[in-house]
This record gives C-alpha cells, sequence and structure tokens, in this order.
C-alpha cells in the first residue's frame, strides 16, 4: 500500500491508559461512514497495516480504538502523531448534489477587479465561516468563503469567481 492508493483520515493524537488504547483525532470529515477494520500509520514514509479489534466515535471528531497486537502503552506510544490513512476503496460514496467548501481544493479564484488569483491550495473552518488559502505570487491570500464574496462556481473547468472586499488583494501585494 503506497500514500497514492490511500486517503489521509487523521492522525493519532495521544494514548489512553495502559493497555495500547489510541485517540484518533479526525480531519476527515464523514469520518462516521469509514469503516475501520484495517488503518494504515505513516512511518518513516511508509505506509504499515494495523487491524482494528474495536473503534468507540467521541463526539468531538475523535475516536477511542484498540489495534491487534498494540496492547501496552508501551506499543502504543510510538504511533503517537503519525498520519492515519485508509484505502482508495475505504472510501465512502457522496451524493454528487452534496458540495462541500472543501471541495474547492484546486480551483482557480478569479477576482472580478483583479483577475486571477491562482489556486485554492486549503480551506480551514473557522468558528464563523470558512477560509480559503490561495496561492497569490508566491504568499498565501486567505479570504472568507461567503456567498455576498462568491460570484460563481464553475465545477467544470474548476473555476471560482469571486469579487473580494477593496483593498485585501493590495494588502497581500505589499507584504
Amino acid at each position: 500500500m503506497t500514500i497514492e492508493e490511500s486517503f489521509y483520515i487523521g492522525y493519532i493524537s495521544k494514548t489512553r491508559g495502559l493497555k495500547g488504547e489510541l485517540q484518533l483525532f479526525f480531519e476527515f470529515e464523514d469520518y462516521q461512514d469509514l469503516d475501520f477494520d484495517v488503518l494504515f500509520a505513516e512511518v518513516n514514509k511508509k505506509l504499515v497495516p494495523y487491524f482494528v479489534d474495536n473503534i468507540k466515535y467521541q463526539s468531538n471528531s475523535t475516536a477511542y480504538l484498540n489495534l491487534e497486537d498494540v496492547d501496552h502503552i508501551d506499543k502504543a506510544q510510538p504511533l503517537v502523531r503519525k498520519k492515519i490513512y485508509l484505502p482508495n476503496d475505504k472510501m465512502p460514496e457522496r451524493d454528487p448534489d452534496d458540495f462541500r467548501y472543501t471541495d474547492l481544493i484546486g480551483y482557480l479564484v478569479i477576482d472580478e477587479v483583479h483577475g486571477e488569483l491562482g489556486e485554492i491550495k486549503h480551506v480551514q473552518e473557522m468558528p464563523q465561516q470558512f477560509i480559503a488559502t490561495v496561492d497569490f505570487n508566491g504568499k498565501e491570500l486567505m479570504f472568507p468563503l461567503n456567498d455576498d464574496l462568491m460570484l460563481g462556481i464553475d465545477s467544470e473547468d474548476k473555476v471560482l469567481e469571486v469579487d473580494l472586499p477593496d483593498g485585501l488583494v493590495e494588502l497581500y501585494k505589499e507584504i
């Protein structure tokens, strides 16, 4: 299994107790829909398989899990902060009409006034809104994703048309 044949779901955040229980923090939106029989931890740029004995989901984007052959804190500790992946064939199917702001990653942003700004590299959820990060001439230009600023989304050509507030793009030109 390679990283290209898998998708990232989160990382091991800490151990719990002395019997090797681990806390998995999810950075994958639909984590409740994932099928866990085997997961892969990235160790030295290679994916190492671990079989899941049991998993208990929590309400804060985490789960507690026990892995086969990880039955003591000394065996669990080396897995802390390791990225966790699942095979691509375990990716849950989504309704094509279910569009999310994170789907905009890779879209080209075109501002009404300033023209082409760059490609969206990251979408982050903040308490009040989503923030898009664009690679703008080697700098990270950040702007909120909301209906007031977004003029149109062309999902076929992967283009997001925006009308950013006056002065926002100029601010990044000066930096």
